[in-house]
């Protein structure tokens, strides 16, 4: 304990040194093959050895605990309680896409049977956070799905999930602007692309700008790189509101609701149904960033077990 406490001191007194923002050329490539053109090219001419190492080679678990942390020289602190973690669990998941896809799936997916959509999807993610769970425990780093596969599978398979991870954060994000952009043009006035730019010259249906939604991911990300504990503050006082509404529709619904609206159940059929829980798969997605606060919690293993529980209940 006492040489991880003096560990993690010098890692302390490292980022403390050095400033986290700097835009040196050796802060963007620090890898030798970018030293000069010379070291470039020799790197490139090894790219077949290379390729074929990276699809046989695979990391261990001590690498992603230990060495892969010692390479950082701004390490994560441990800031986060497991309160900070089921609610952070609970927004990541519970967003725009239920908000957003319900309806959309209700008209023209599923009809009334959209809730069975959900059941659907929502078994489907409970099997993929029960695997992450288990990985999760094992493997307590920020690294999510990409460290785990790199130990289970290789580099490569670990290397194609980045990219997919990627993919879906843009498309995650574009969704959760368009949907504030909406929301709000809805508001002002009936008109969901009221505060949309038209462009002539671009392609149908990429013609449409929202200068809203851009802002709208500016101010969540500047908020989110100001640190973890602002944004989990964040999170929390938005998922309150979040579970206020939702509250509010159900009672509000179940009030005002009318058998007639149920019939016909399958207007589409099960075709419709499964096609929905393909699309309101979505609104679950979210929790595979929760795994990349793995390394912020001050007790790793229990609060894991604990917000997982919760999460599968």
């Amino acid at each position: 304990m006492e040489e991880a406490h003096q560990q993690e001191s010098r890692f302390d007194d490292l980022s403390q040194r050095r400033s986290y923002w700097r835009w040196r050329k050796q802060d963007f490539f620090p890898e030798f093959s970018f030293q000069s053109f010379s070291t470039y090219k020799s790197a490139l001419s090894a790219t077949c050895p290379r390729l074929a190492d990276r699809l046989l080679s695979r990391s261990s678990d001590a690498y992603e605990l230990d060495a892969a942390r010692r390479e950082s020289e701004n390490p994560m602190r441990r800031c986060l309680t497991w309160w900070d973690l089921l609610w952070l669990s609970f927004g990541s998941v519970v967003g725009s896409g239920v908000f957003v896809i319900t309806g959309q799936e209700a008209r023209n997916g599923a009809g009334p049977a959209v809730v069975l959509s959900y059941a659907i999807s929502g078994v489907s993610a409970l099997l993929s956070v029960l695997c992450y769970a288990e990985f999760g425990v094992e493997i307590p780093v920020a690294g999510g799905s990409f460290s785990y596969l790199r130990v289970e599978l290789g580099d490569f398979i670990a290397f194609i999930a980045a990219g997919n991870i990627l993919l879906e954060a843009m498309v995650g994000a574009a969704g959760l602007g368009r949907s504030w952009s909406s929301y709000l043009a809805s508001l002002v006035k009936n008109d969901s692309d009221y505060f949309r730019i038209k462009v002539d010259s671009f392609a149908k249906g990429f013609d449409l700008l929202d200068p809203v939604a851009v802002a709208v991911l500016l101010v969540a990300n500047g908020i989110a790189m100001t640190g973890t504990k602002r944004t989990s503050w964040l999170n929390l006082i938005t998922s309150m509101v979040t579970v206020c509404i939702i509250v509010f529709i159900v009672v509000v619904g179940f009030t005002h609701s009318k058998t007639s609206n149920l019939v016909p159940f399958f207007p589409y059929g099960a075709k419709g149904v499964v096609q929905s829980a393909a699309v309101v798969y979505w609104s679950y997605t979210g929790f595979i960033w929760w795994l990349t606060w793995l390394k912020k919690p001050r007790n790793l293993r229990e609060i894991y077990q604990l917000v997982w529980l919760v999460r599968c209940l």
